[in-house]
């Protein structure tokens, strides 16, 4: 299937199919998928649980304002954004070093560069960490559509539920929930998408 079919097809699913499953080796097949999402000076700092037990399902489905579809769902991903993966970066550099792809001293200056551009920017170090993430989830989901299997990202869930019943600490925000399986009937029709020329303006701002 092209991109373009794969991109018009995909759709947000309320309704999952309970009785059809993933094994782990297929979950880690989106996560290897998902990993490969651009982020901000390669920081990465997307991170994924895979909920995928009955009663971890019921736990979540307790602070996902009782949705039902986070257990119906073989698995639902929690989509997390690291705060401190700018701590990653001597690790993630160090890789590209030894490959010889890049000197220590090339590797140091953009390990620098990173530290400089958030310093102590707590809004602009969180909003990176959840765009990084979202880009992952979309990525997630992209790579289930073509697959076969469904996906539906929610955000109604409290995220301090969330962290406490997953023992997640405070250096990750909890950015989406994502379910992802196999549709079942009683969905809605994919919803319509505002035109090109409602959303597009070419070189200067105007009213849409």
């Amino acid at each position: 299937m092209d991109i373009t079919t794969l991109l018009k097809q995909r759709t947000s699913i309320t309704k999952f199919d309970p009785t059809q499953s993933l094994t782990d080796a297929e979950i880690r097949e989106l996560i290897a998928c998902a990993i490969e999402a651009p982020s901000s000076y390669n920081l990465q700092h997307w991170r994924f649980i895979a909920i995928t037990k009955p009663d971890d399902k019921q736990r979540l489905m307790q602070v996902a304002n009782g949705q039902v579809k986070v257990t119906e769902a073989p698995v639902t991903f929690i989509v997390l954004g690291d705060l401190r993966a700018i701590e990653k970066l001597p690790n993630i550099w160090g890789r590209l070093v030894q490959t010889g792809a890049v000197d220590q001293n090339f590797a140091d200056s953009r390990i620098e560069a990173a530290h400089r551009f958030y310093g102590t920017n707590e809004q602009l170090i969180r909003d990176e960490a959840i765009r990084s993430a979202s880009l992952a989830a979309m990525t997630l989901m992209i790579a289930a559509q073509a697959k076969g299997w469904v996906s539906g990202p929610m955000i109604g869930f409290d995220p301090e539920g969330i962290k406490r019943e997953f023992g997640i600490s405070d250096r990750y925000v909890p950015v989406m929930l994502l379910p992802v399986g196999y549709v079942a009937p009683g969905n809605l029709p994919r919803k319509p998408r505002l035109g090109v020329d409602e959303v597009l303006a070419f070189d200067r701002s105007r009213e849409f």
